[in-house]
């Protein structure tokens, strides 16, 4: 099942957000999250775009770095806020409500890692292009960014079993959340054509969710 697109249809509850994707996910997305933050060192300054209810946020800000999340979905910003407080997390958290079109706002060379969990998926080409070109300007020669999000599978029956499985979720979706929903085609290729260098790829058995540590090159 598309979790991306389950996840639309959960955005249009955030109290409940949490709870549904860790049911459809079988908790799988929080392994995939311990993972990428694995990478995040204390005293780093990071950035989570597309920061939902601060799942990487909080974990980044548990291992002593000074996050900054960024969200047009202001209920989902409040939740993270609750549960930073709850988690003694404030002093390392900073929430903005905005979007990746306000990137260009941030100081170039400005963080150590970003990172992006299931939100390039809901960007357009155009967004996507312009998103990797401002991140890599303001990451640090060496910073890392971090990916989990849905991606195209290559193989030809993985991909007629994918569009059979979202088709019938993309029309649910757009009927709860007037939204559309895409997985990204190519992003490795696009990480690259960006000036990024990919560190690891990691795919999952359906060939349509990938995990990529990647980084921008040192000086």
């Amino acid at each position: 099942m598309s979790t991306y697109i389950l996840m639309k249809i959960l955005e249009s509850a955030p109290s409940r957000y949490d709870r549904g994707i860790r049911i459809l996910t079988l908790g799988r997305l929080d392994k995939v999250y311990d993972r990428l933050t694995s990478h995040i060192k204390s005293g780093e300054r990071v950035l989570d775009i597309g920061c939902g209810t601060g799942a990487l946020s909080l974990r980044a800000a548990q291992k002593g770095a000074k996050v900054k999340g960024i969200d047009v979905n202001s209920q989902m910003l409040e939740i993270t806020q609750k549960r930073a407080m709850e988690a003694n997390l404030t002093q390392n958290m900073e929430l903005c409500e905005m979007g990746v079109a306000e990137l260009g706002s941030d100081e170039s060379e400005s963080y150590d890692a970003v990172m992006s969990g299931l939100c390039f998926s809901e960007l357009t080409e155009d967004e996507l292009a312009y998103s990797l070109k401002e991140l890599r300007r303001i990451l640090k020669p060496g910073g890392l960014l971090l990916i989990a999000d849905e991606v195209r599978p290559k193989r030809i029956l993985k991909k007629m079993v994918n569009w059979l499985i979202r088709f019938p979720l993309v029309i649910i979706t757009y009927l709860i959340t007037q939204t559309t929903t895409k997985a990204v085609k190519e992003l490795p290729k696009k990480i690259e054509e960006s000036g990024f260098l990919i560190e690891s790829v990691t795919l999952n058995r359906m060939g349509n969710f990938i995990e990529l540590v990647t980084k921008r090159p040192e000086k």
